[in-house]
């Protein structure tokens, strides 16, 4: 069977502006990778696009999640870093596995009938098949891994069933090609640690939103120190002390999301946490989140603002991401065109 080297692929949608749900539950975890993978990260604005963007918002929030990556941790010259829509090879293949993926697989997916609603006969055709070019963003570089949450691991799979079925389909030609196995590899879900599913600081029964009615309720990544600190202070909590044990945040939303989001600052478990503040009130926890937070989160925002400020910078970045991503994907489409059968 053929082997794959480890590498890692994933990306984020520009789609407005980045949060700390976006952080913890993502971008804080593609940093370690680029000690024991190859790692490409990804701006998908072609995945954006599925719904109505205002061209120049989405040029901003491009930017903004690349800057996002760099202030982070992730190093441009260890990492490939780049915008989906300057490598073309992740459309054609997305065509290609368009081919090869059945409109039974598109139709399961619960993503797709969550954001249409009833109104599924007015969105775009691209809402409805773009887990195939999630596919094939993965695929055209052979990912072997893919950090995801669990609102992705549907089209995770839908990702293995199109490689399975790719491999199998044209088995043929990937033999006379000279592959012994499979020519795609069948992805993995890679564990990173628990993802922080972060919460609205004022309604811990929904997640933290940029559509949020509330500013007070999202912490934005651009935040700068005495925002950040302002939010955290007038979060929602209820009256009672906090637990020493992490069995007592049941059913006590708030708290439960106050404390998760420290222990994912701090890198520490809940039941450390509370091994330090359980039976303290809220008086002495928040002001130890909101320095917590401000140390973590400004100087990624400062970096970010420096970053966005510099379109020079970005745009080097990005080209030479986007060369790199070439280089990789530009011999796999080639294969991929000849085992299909088209004349070059």
């Amino acid at each position: 069977m053929m082997s794959f080297s480890p590498r890692v692929f994933s990306g984020i949608k520009p789609s407005g502006d980045l949060h700390l749900g976006n952080y913890l539950g993502a971008i804080r975890r593609f940093v370690p990778l680029q000690d024991t993978h190859e790692t490409i990260y990804c701006v998908v604005d072609m995945h954006a696009i599925t719904v109505w963007q205002d061209p120049e918002d989405l040029k901003r929030w491009t930017y903004e999640i690349a800057a996002a990556y760099i202030a982070a941790g992730v190093d441009p010259k260890r990492s490939i870093i780049f915008n989906q829509s300057q490598v073309v090879e992740h459309a054609e293949l997305s065509w290609i596995f368009n081919c090869v993926a059945r409109m039974g697989w598109m139709a399961r997916m619960t993503q797709f009938k969550d954001k249409a609603g009833e109104n599924s006969e007015q969105v775009s055709l691209g809402l409805f098949a773009y887990p195939s070019l999630m596919a094939a963003d993965i695929l055209l570089y052979k990912a072997t891994g893919v950090p995801v949450g669990d609102d992705q691991k549907q089209h995770l799979e839908l990702t293995r069933d199109i490689a399975k079925k790719f491999n199998h389909d044209f088995k043929k030609q990937i033999k006379a090609l000279g592959v012994k196995g499979d020519f795609f590899p069948i992805t993995e879900t890679l564990a990173t640690g628990p993802a922080m599913r972060v919460k609205s600081l004022k309604d811990g029964s929904k997640k933290m939103s940029k559509s949020d009615a509330s500013d007070l309720s999202t912490i934005y990544m651009m935040d700068d120190a005495d925002l950040i600190a302002k939010k955290i202070k007038r979060a929602t909590t209820d009256a009672d002390a906090l637990p020493s044990e992490a069995a007592g945040l049941e059913g006590r939303l708030e708290a439960e999301n106050l404390v998760g989001i420290f222990a994912a600052l701090s890198n520490r478990t809940v039941e450390d946490v509370l091994g330090e503040f359980g039976g303290q009130g809220w008086g002495v926890f928040k002001p130890a989140l909101a320095e917590l937070a401000v140390t973590k989160l400004a100087p990624i925002a400062e970096e970010m603002k420096r970053l966005v400020a510099d379109r020079g910078e970005m745009d080097t970045i990005l080209r030479d991401g986007a060369e790199r991503a070439r280089a990789i994907a530009q011999p796999i489409m080639a294969d991929v065109r000849n085992i299909v059968g088209f004349v070059r």
